[in-house]
């Protein structure tokens, strides 16, 4: 028997040298130390051996048994490193190939609208401001001057999503939240940039979701003629330093007088062409005073307290700049349209 284990090692060494995966391997591995392995038939032998000779015999098998398991785990080891080593290889890159050009993404034409016109607030002195685009009942109506009752509320088709929750249709909540936040009562000076929605039928100038930017100043003396001065001053660094302005007189709840604003047609020069509609002229923004009920609502002495404010639609400003036709442009993600921007 012992010339028969050391046969049986010569044997599994020879053929380990063959072996090129870990599936030979293992079949290797089941033929000589699986249940029905030529070991279990050497244990069977061990019974007609002379009860003297069986522990020599059992410790031979065991050590052969040990010695052909330590072959196949070195040879798992090696072709484990195989593996690796031309994994490796075929894997390795070549640092002098050229690098792969990566197309480089920029800003919106909204995003860098916004931020045209907030370069223009923050450097007379205003800070930004956010606020909730689900925004409740009470902060985008009522304490802007319109009561539930209120017949103005029909100028805007809202999306509730409950009685007394909404999709806020004009950054206007923000102004008062910023009121309401500022118990010092020191004077104010805010923007307010963000989405509203509204109940509208997507067309050519409109969509059910927008962006506005509002402005706020309050304090003891801010009057008209400021309101006008800020008016000019914005009209011109977005549409060129020799536009000039007018205000009509118009309504809205939350001021009173109000305002709409015009700047003179920078395509003709304030003479009349299809842009202006022959007018001369363009619509850009609303504007007026703070009304007193909205000043009183928030806590402030309308006695003390005055001040204006103003909002624009990003999307309009930028169709006007860049001439743009179609608000929905703004939205479809086509790259042809974006690219330009």
């Amino acid at each position: 028997m012992e010339k028969k284990l050391k046969k049986l090692v010569e044997e599994v060494s020879a053929k380990l040298e063959k072996v090129k995966s870990v599936n030979e391997l293992n079949l290797l591995k089941s033929e000589y130390l699986g249940k029905k392995s030529v070991f279990n038939s050497f244990m069977k032998d061990l019974q007609d051996v002379p009860k003297e000779d069986k522990p020599k015999l059992g410790q031979l098998i065991n050590q052969s048994k040990q010695v052909i398991a330590g072959l196949l785990d070195k040879t798992k080891s090696l072709i484990e490193q195989r593996i690796v080593e031309e994994k490796l290889k075929s894997e390795t890159i070549d640092v002098t190939l050229p690098g792969v050009n990566l197309k480089k993404g920029s800003k919106h034409l909204i995003s860098q609208t916004i931020e045209e016109i907030e370069d223009i607030f923050i450097g007379l002195g205003y800070t930004v401001k956010e606020g909730p685009e689900v925004e409740s009942d009470k902060y985008n109506f009522e304490m802007l001057n319109l009561p539930k009752d209120h017949p103005a509320r029909e100028m805007q088709d809202s999306l509730y999503i409950s009685e007394e929750t909404l999709l806020r249709t004009h950054t206007s909540p923000v102004q008062v939240r910023s009121l309401l936040e500022n118990t010092e009562q020191v004077a104010l000076k805010i923007i307010c940039p963000g989405k509203v929605y509204r109940k509208d039928d997507d067309d050519q100038t409109h969509s059910h979701q927008f962006t506005q930017i509002e402005a706020l100043v309050v304090d003891s003396s801010t009057n008209l003629s400021d309101l006008k001065g800020t008016l000019l001053f914005i009209a011109r660094k977005l549409f060129g330093e020799e536009r000039e302005i007018r205000l009509r007189p118009s309504y809205f709840p939350f001021t009173e007088p109000s305002v709409e604003v015009d700047v003179s047609c920078y395509k003709c020069n304030g003479k009349g062409c299809s842009m202006c509609k022959g007018t001369g002229w363009i619509e850009i923004l609303g504007a007026g005073m703070v009304n007193n009920n909205v000043l009183e609502a928030a806590g402030y002495d309308s006695n003390i307290f005055q001040g204006f404010a103003l909002g624009m639609g990003v999307e309009r400003i930028a169709i006007l700049k860049y001439g743009i036709d179609d608000i929905r442009a703004f939205y479809t993600n086509d790259l042809r349209f974006n690219k330009q921007f």
